[in-house]
Protein backbone atom coordinates (compact mmCIF):
# COMPACT_ATOMS: atom_id res chain seq x y z
CA UNK A 1 0.00 0.00 0.00
CA UNK A 2 3.05 2.31 0.76
CA UNK A 3 4.30 2.17 -2.85
CA UNK A 4 0.99 2.52 -4.44
CA UNK A 5 0.57 6.13 -1.82
CA UNK A 6 4.06 7.20 -2.99
CA UNK A 7 3.33 6.69 -6.97
CA UNK A 8 0.34 8.83 -6.45
CA UNK A 9 1.79 11.26 -4.50
CA UNK A 10 4.63 11.69 -8.00
CA UNK A 11 1.46 11.74 -10.04
CA UNK A 12 0.35 14.98 -8.13
CA UNK A 13 3.66 16.70 -7.78
CA UNK A 14 3.34 16.26 -11.53
CA UNK A 15 0.62 17.93 -11.43
CA UNK A 16 1.52 20.85 -9.18
CA UNK A 17 -1.16 19.43 -6.84
CA UNK A 18 1.11 18.85 -3.62
CA UNK A 19 1.69 21.24 -0.91
CA UNK A 20 4.75 19.93 1.25
CA UNK A 21 4.14 21.06 4.85
CA UNK A 22 7.61 20.38 6.53
CA UNK A 23 7.78 20.10 10.52
CA UNK A 24 10.88 20.12 12.75
CA UNK A 25 11.93 16.55 12.04
CA UNK A 26 12.65 16.97 8.46
CA UNK A 27 15.86 18.13 9.97
CA UNK A 28 16.19 14.54 11.09
CA UNK A 29 17.60 13.23 8.02
CA UNK A 30 21.13 14.36 9.12
CA UNK A 31 23.37 15.16 11.94
CA UNK A 32 22.27 18.86 12.35
CA UNK A 33 24.18 21.21 15.26
CA UNK A 34 20.78 23.23 15.37
CA UNK A 35 17.88 22.09 17.22
CA UNK A 36 15.38 19.53 15.69
CA UNK A 37 12.78 19.28 18.48
CA UNK A 38 11.00 21.37 20.64
CA UNK A 39 12.82 19.79 23.77
CA UNK A 40 16.37 20.27 21.71
CA UNK A 41 15.43 24.47 21.28
CA UNK A 42 13.95 25.08 25.03
CA UNK A 43 17.01 23.53 26.54
CA UNK A 44 18.89 25.77 24.26
CA UNK A 45 16.90 28.59 25.65
CA UNK A 46 17.14 27.72 29.43
CA UNK A 47 20.93 26.99 29.30
CA UNK A 48 21.62 30.55 29.13
CA UNK A 49 18.70 31.94 31.38
CA UNK A 50 16.78 30.67 34.05
CA UNK A 51 13.27 30.02 34.20
CA UNK A 52 11.03 28.25 36.75
CA UNK A 53 11.61 24.30 36.58
CA UNK A 54 7.48 23.84 36.22
CA UNK A 55 8.39 25.34 32.48
CA UNK A 56 12.29 24.06 31.83
CA UNK A 57 10.82 21.54 29.51
CA UNK A 58 7.63 23.87 27.97
CA UNK A 59 8.80 25.66 24.53
CA UNK A 60 6.16 27.90 24.84
CA UNK A 61 6.38 28.72 28.56
CA UNK A 62 9.44 29.09 29.18
CA UNK A 63 9.65 31.58 26.05
CA UNK A 64 6.55 33.90 27.91
CA UNK A 65 8.86 33.83 31.08
CA UNK A 66 12.02 34.83 29.14
CA UNK A 67 9.80 37.74 27.88
CA UNK A 68 8.24 38.75 30.96
CA UNK A 69 11.04 38.79 32.86
CA UNK A 70 14.37 39.12 30.48
CA UNK A 71 13.03 41.41 28.22
CA UNK A 72 11.47 40.11 24.70
CA UNK A 73 15.10 41.12 22.87
CA UNK A 74 16.47 38.80 25.15
CA UNK A 75 14.37 36.05 23.82
CA UNK A 76 14.79 37.02 20.73
CA UNK A 77 18.04 37.47 20.98
CA UNK A 78 18.89 33.26 22.56
CA UNK A 79 16.48 32.23 19.48
CA UNK A 80 18.77 33.24 16.80
CA UNK A 81 21.60 31.96 19.17
CA UNK A 82 20.28 28.50 18.67
CA UNK A 83 19.67 28.49 14.69
CA UNK A 84 22.65 30.58 14.26
CA UNK A 85 24.95 27.74 13.33
CA UNK A 86 22.12 26.34 10.64
CA UNK A 87 22.85 23.90 8.82
CA UNK A 88 23.13 22.54 4.69
CA UNK A 89 20.06 21.23 3.17
CA UNK A 90 19.50 17.34 2.68
CA UNK A 91 17.89 15.40 0.31
CA UNK A 92 14.37 16.01 1.12
CA UNK A 93 15.06 20.14 1.15
CA UNK A 94 16.98 19.53 -2.42
CA UNK A 95 14.55 17.52 -3.70
CA UNK A 96 11.56 20.11 -2.99
CA UNK A 97 13.93 23.29 -3.80
CA UNK A 98 14.90 21.38 -7.64
CA UNK A 99 10.90 20.75 -8.22
CA UNK A 100 9.93 23.64 -11.40
CA UNK A 101 6.06 23.12 -10.37
CA UNK A 102 6.36 23.62 -6.53
CA UNK A 103 3.46 26.74 -5.56
CA UNK A 104 3.69 26.13 -2.19
CA UNK A 105 5.81 24.93 0.52
CA UNK A 106 5.16 25.31 3.91
CA UNK A 107 8.01 25.17 6.99
CA UNK A 108 7.18 24.62 10.29
CA UNK A 109 9.93 25.88 12.30
CA UNK A 110 12.63 28.18 12.69
CA UNK A 111 15.45 27.09 10.86
CA UNK A 112 16.26 29.16 7.38
CA UNK A 113 17.23 25.09 5.73
CA UNK A 114 14.86 26.14 3.19
CA UNK A 115 15.87 29.08 2.16
CA UNK A 116 19.51 27.97 1.48
CA UNK A 117 18.00 25.25 -0.46
CA UNK A 118 16.03 27.36 -2.89
CA UNK A 119 19.27 29.74 -3.18
CA UNK A 120 20.36 28.97 -6.61
CA UNK A 121 16.46 30.19 -7.75
CA UNK A 122 15.72 33.82 -7.99
CA UNK A 123 11.78 32.64 -8.71
CA UNK A 124 10.37 32.23 -5.02
CA UNK A 125 9.82 34.19 -2.05
CA UNK A 126 8.88 34.06 1.67
CA UNK A 127 5.70 34.89 3.80
CA UNK A 128 6.92 34.69 7.51
CA UNK A 129 4.83 34.52 10.24
CA UNK A 130 5.54 37.66 12.71
CA UNK A 131 5.10 38.35 16.86
CA UNK A 132 2.37 40.91 17.27
CA UNK A 133 4.95 42.30 20.34
CA UNK A 134 7.27 43.28 17.80
CA UNK A 135 4.99 44.21 14.24
CA UNK A 136 1.69 45.44 15.85
CA UNK A 137 -1.12 45.16 13.76
CA UNK A 138 0.72 42.72 11.40
CA UNK A 139 0.67 38.87 10.63
CA UNK A 140 2.92 38.59 8.11
CA UNK A 141 5.93 39.73 6.12
CA UNK A 142 7.18 38.76 2.97
CA UNK A 143 10.96 38.58 1.43
CA UNK A 144 12.59 38.47 -1.73
CA UNK A 145 15.30 35.51 -2.01
CA UNK A 146 18.02 38.25 -1.13
CA UNK A 147 16.39 38.95 2.09
CA UNK A 148 15.12 42.20 1.71
CA UNK A 149 11.53 42.49 2.45
CA UNK A 150 8.77 43.34 0.18
CA UNK A 151 6.88 45.78 0.82
CA UNK A 152 3.08 44.77 1.78
CA UNK A 153 -0.17 47.05 1.49
CA UNK A 154 -1.85 48.15 4.51
CA UNK A 155 -3.52 45.53 6.08
CA UNK A 156 -7.47 45.78 5.87
CA UNK A 157 -10.88 44.38 4.90
CA UNK A 158 -11.45 42.91 1.54
CA UNK A 159 -14.40 41.40 -0.35
CA UNK A 160 -13.53 38.34 -2.01
CA UNK A 161 -16.49 37.51 -4.46
CA UNK A 162 -14.37 34.09 -4.92
CA UNK A 163 -14.55 33.36 -1.70
CA UNK A 164 -17.36 30.59 -0.71
CA UNK A 165 -18.14 32.19 2.66
CA UNK A 166 -17.25 35.58 1.58
CA UNK A 167 -14.98 35.81 4.49
CA UNK A 168 -13.15 38.92 5.63
CA UNK A 169 -9.34 38.81 4.07
CA UNK A 170 -6.72 40.63 5.40
CA UNK A 171 -3.55 41.77 4.26
CA UNK A 172 -3.53 41.86 0.31
CA UNK A 173 -0.90 39.86 -0.93
CA UNK A 174 2.13 42.18 -2.84
CA UNK A 175 2.24 42.10 -6.45
CA UNK A 176 5.33 41.51 -6.71
CA UNK A 177 4.81 38.05 -4.42
CA UNK A 178 2.27 36.96 -7.08
CA UNK A 179 4.96 37.03 -9.91
CA UNK A 180 7.30 34.13 -7.80
CA UNK A 181 7.35 30.61 -8.94
CA UNK A 182 7.55 29.34 -5.44
CA UNK A 183 6.40 30.91 -2.08
CA UNK A 184 7.78 29.64 0.71
CA UNK A 185 5.32 29.94 4.10
CA UNK A 186 7.20 30.00 7.39
CA UNK A 187 3.89 30.27 9.90
CA UNK A 188 6.35 30.73 13.00
CA UNK A 189 8.84 32.58 11.79
CA UNK A 190 12.62 31.86 10.69
CA UNK A 191 15.90 32.81 12.06
CA UNK A 192 16.57 34.42 8.32
CA UNK A 193 16.69 37.14 7.28
CA UNK A 194 14.98 39.28 9.65
CA UNK A 195 14.79 36.97 13.27
CA UNK A 196 11.18 36.57 13.37
CA UNK A 197 9.74 34.14 15.85
CA UNK A 198 6.37 33.19 16.94
CA UNK A 199 7.39 31.09 19.97
CA UNK A 200 6.15 32.84 23.12
CA UNK A 201 2.61 31.44 24.81
CA UNK A 202 1.14 35.27 24.05
CA UNK A 203 2.41 35.29 20.51
CA UNK A 204 0.24 32.28 19.90
CA UNK A 205 -2.31 33.62 21.60
CA UNK A 206 -2.36 36.27 19.44
CA UNK A 207 -2.78 34.06 16.34
CA UNK A 208 -4.78 31.65 17.56
CA UNK A 209 -7.71 34.49 18.43
CA UNK A 210 -7.92 35.42 14.77
CA UNK A 211 -6.82 32.05 13.00
CA UNK A 212 -10.26 30.58 13.05
CA UNK A 213 -11.12 33.49 10.75
CA UNK A 214 -7.81 33.00 8.93
CA UNK A 215 -7.11 36.75 9.65
CA UNK A 216 -3.13 35.54 10.30
CA UNK A 217 -3.09 33.41 6.87
CA UNK A 218 -1.57 34.97 4.03
CA UNK A 219 -3.92 35.75 1.22
CA UNK A 220 -1.33 33.94 -1.19
CA UNK A 221 -1.69 30.71 0.97
CA UNK A 222 -4.93 30.97 0.81
CA UNK A 223 -5.20 31.03 -2.72
CA UNK A 224 -2.69 28.66 -3.19
CA UNK A 225 -3.83 25.63 -1.38
CA UNK A 226 -7.06 25.50 -2.70
CA UNK A 227 -7.81 22.40 -4.42
CA UNK A 228 -4.02 21.00 -3.58
CA UNK A 229 -3.16 17.57 -1.24
CA UNK A 230 -1.12 18.39 1.95
CA UNK A 231 2.09 15.98 2.48
CA UNK A 232 3.33 16.40 5.82
CA UNK A 233 7.05 15.32 6.29
CA UNK A 234 8.76 15.44 9.81
CA UNK A 235 5.42 16.42 11.74
CA UNK A 236 3.99 15.09 14.76
CA UNK A 237 0.45 16.47 15.68
CA UNK A 238 0.47 14.69 19.51
CA UNK A 239 0.26 18.59 20.42
CA UNK A 240 -2.65 20.92 20.17
CA UNK A 241 -1.16 23.65 18.98
CA UNK A 242 0.61 21.67 15.87
CA UNK A 243 -3.02 20.57 15.01
CA UNK A 244 -4.77 23.48 15.31
CA UNK A 245 -2.04 25.34 12.71
CA UNK A 246 -2.10 22.20 10.24
CA UNK A 247 -6.02 22.08 10.82
CA UNK A 248 -6.26 26.36 9.83
CA UNK A 249 -3.77 26.25 7.15
CA UNK A 250 -5.30 23.05 5.58
CA UNK A 251 -8.55 24.38 5.58
CA UNK A 252 -10.17 25.13 1.92
CA UNK A 253 -7.67 23.08 0.46
CA UNK A 254 -8.69 19.62 -1.14
CA UNK A 255 -10.21 16.40 0.61
CA UNK A 256 -7.02 14.20 0.48
CA UNK A 257 -3.38 14.66 2.19
CA UNK A 258 -1.10 12.49 3.36
CA UNK A 259 1.38 12.61 6.19
CA UNK A 260 4.79 10.04 6.33
CA UNK A 261 4.51 9.36 10.29
CA UNK A 262 6.27 5.86 11.00
CA UNK A 263 5.87 6.58 15.02
CA UNK A 264 2.56 4.89 16.61
CA UNK A 265 0.17 7.86 16.47
CA UNK A 266 -1.55 9.29 19.91
CA UNK A 267 -5.34 9.00 20.00
CA UNK A 268 -5.10 12.56 19.52
CA UNK A 269 -2.92 12.04 16.60
CA UNK A 270 -5.33 8.97 14.61
CA UNK A 271 -8.65 11.14 15.27
CA UNK A 272 -6.62 14.69 13.83
CA UNK A 273 -6.08 12.19 11.09
CA UNK A 274 -9.26 10.35 10.45
CA UNK A 275 -10.96 14.02 10.70
CA UNK A 276 -8.75 15.86 8.20
CA UNK A 277 -8.73 12.55 5.62
CA UNK A 278 -4.63 12.18 5.96
CA UNK A 279 -3.76 8.68 4.94
CA UNK A 280 -0.75 7.35 7.16
CA UNK A 281 2.55 7.01 5.58
CA UNK A 282 4.47 4.65 8.08
CA UNK A 283 7.98 4.26 6.40
CA UNK A 284 10.70 6.23 7.68
CA UNK A 285 11.17 9.76 6.38
CA UNK A 286 14.34 8.83 5.28
CA UNK A 287 12.61 5.63 3.05
CA UNK A 288 9.57 7.57 1.65
CA UNK A 289 11.97 10.56 0.28
CA UNK A 290 14.60 7.41 -1.26
CA UNK A 291 11.47 6.09 -2.70
CA UNK A 292 9.61 9.38 -3.83
CA UNK A 293 13.16 11.31 -5.26
CA UNK A 294 13.44 8.84 -8.19
CA UNK A 295 10.00 9.36 -9.56
CA UNK A 296 10.59 13.52 -9.25
CA UNK A 297 13.63 13.26 -10.96
CA UNK A 298 11.96 13.76 -14.28
CA UNK A 299 10.49 17.26 -13.16
CA UNK A 300 13.49 18.55 -11.44
CA UNK A 301 15.03 21.45 -12.38
CA UNK A 302 18.35 20.90 -14.71
CA UNK A 303 21.36 20.78 -12.74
Amino acid sequence: MPDRIVEDVAAAFAQAKVIPYLGCAALALESVSIPATPLELVARLTAKTTVPHKVRTNLTGAAQYIENFKHRKTLSSLMSDAFRASAPPNQLHRMLADLPALPLLVHAWYDDVPQKAFARRADWGMAQGVSQTEHHGRWVNYYRPDGSEVTEPDPSIVADGGNPDDMPLYAPMPDEARAWATLLYQPLGSFAPAANYLVSDSDFVEVLTEIDIQTPIPIAVQELRRDRHFLFLGCRFDNQLDRLFARQIMKRSSALHWAVLPDTPTRNEERFLEEQNIQRIEWPLAKFVAALAPMLQGQSLPA
